[in-house]
Order: structure tokens, then sequence, then C-alpha cells
């Protein structure tokens, strides 16, 4: 209980602090939320989204699951994704990996863990795909970080072959999905240069007819 206890003051003493700089912090954060930018990263909780970037609540949307996957059958991060882009309209979409992450070690290991299996079958189909490439890294943790950089590169793919991107774009809405990854040991990003902003970077076979809303007809009366 004591460990419980803890966590509200904190919070108290983090409300203090806001309000002693402002007043009326929380009541203009409360009027509404205006971020730019949407995170999807890992749940890891050695990476908290706005600290690493140093933003404040309200600017960031964050989005996190194990080993930051956005697969096209999850419904979860599929509802973020366009609760983001078409009611708040961001204008950045950041894809953010980092290395250590258990979810992506995980997969390259023959265990059995459990249910998170099925979760972390995207990543081995990942590894499946660069295996030449990651086979010839000897060492294993630079393997390991490969594999990191990988998958954050295959969830920018998977979220630009969304229909909710697509036609964002194809409304010549300012989107752009961003690659990077968060160096635990270092406390720095590292840009993957994986910056998609336009359906011509995507590869034919994805491309979908995306609908362009337009101002409807007017209805003609009997």
């Amino acid at each position: 209980m004591r460990q419980l206890k803890i966590l509200f003051e904190n919070n108290e003493n983090w409300v203090i602090s806001k309000t002693s700089q402002d007043p009326e912090y929380f009541k203009k954060l409360a009027k509404e939320q205006d971020p730019l930018y949407l995170w999807i990263g890992c749940s890891d909780s050695r990476v908290p989204a706005n600290e690493i970037i140093g933003l404040e609540p309200g600017k960031l949307l964050v989005h996190r699951n194990v080993a930051n996957i956005c697969p096209h059958t999850d419904f979860n991060c599929l509802s973020v994704l366009e609760f983001a882009v078409n009611i708040l309209q961001v204008e950045h979409i950041i894809i953010c990996g980092h290395y250590g992450c258990g979810g992506v070690k995980a997969a390259m290991e023959d265990n059995h863990l459990g249910l998170v299996d099925n979760w972390l079958r995207n990543i081995r189909d990942v590894y499946a795909r660069n295996k030449d490439e990651l086979d010839a890294i000897l060492d294993q943790k630079l393997r390991f970080n490969r594999l990191v950089e990988l998958n954050v590169r295959q969830q920018i793919m998977n979220i630009c072959h969304t229909t909710i991107v697509q036609e964002a774009w194809a409304q010549k809405r300012p989107l752009s999905v961003h690659g990077w990854v968060y160096d635990l040991e270092s406390g720095r990003l590292k840009d993957l240069n994986s910056c998609f902003s336009g359906i011509d970077q995507v590869e034919a076979i994805y491309r979908v007819q995306a609908r362009v809303n337009k101002t409807p007809e007017p209805i003609a009366h009997c």
C-alpha cells in the first residue's frame, strides 16, 4: 500500500510544480489536445515518449505495444492511427523502436513464451525476409540491433500501406511517417532516414484507390 501512496504523493508534487509555473495550466490543457505528432513505440517502461523528445502533455499522441508493431490486423493500432490522422490531423507519425527491446530479442530466440508468441510472429516474419543480411552479422548484439532497425522500417511500410494514410495523401494533406530508434545506453534518438511523405514512395502493389472527400452534390427535390 505504501508504494501506491507514493504515487499519489508524486502526483500532488507534479500538480504543484505545474501550477506554480502557470496557475491555469490544467484548465488550458483540459480544453483540447492539438498534437502535431503520433508516436508509435514500445511498451518498455524505459522509453517514456514525452520525456525523450521534451514535449508537454497535449503535444504528442502516443500508442505503445510490445516491440512497436503495426500489423494490418491490429484494430487497436488502426483506430489510434485513424483518430490521429483524420480527427486530430497530425502531420507526423513516428515509429520508434529501441535497442535492447525484449520483444525483438524474444523473437530471435527459440522459446515458447505463450500468447505473446503470436504477436512476435510479426518480427519473426521480418527476420525471415532479411535472413541473409542478419545471419551475415556475426556479433549477436549487432544482429539484434539491426533487427530492431529492420522491424521499425517494416512498421513504417505497414503504416504507409493503410488506407488511412493513403487517403490523407490523396487529399494533399501534409503527413510524413518517420522511423527512429532510441538508444537506452545513451538516451539519444537515431534517425533511420526512412521518411515517407507521399504515395510515390510506396510500391505500386500496395497503393489503393484512395477516396478524396468532396463537397456533396445538392439533393434535388421532387
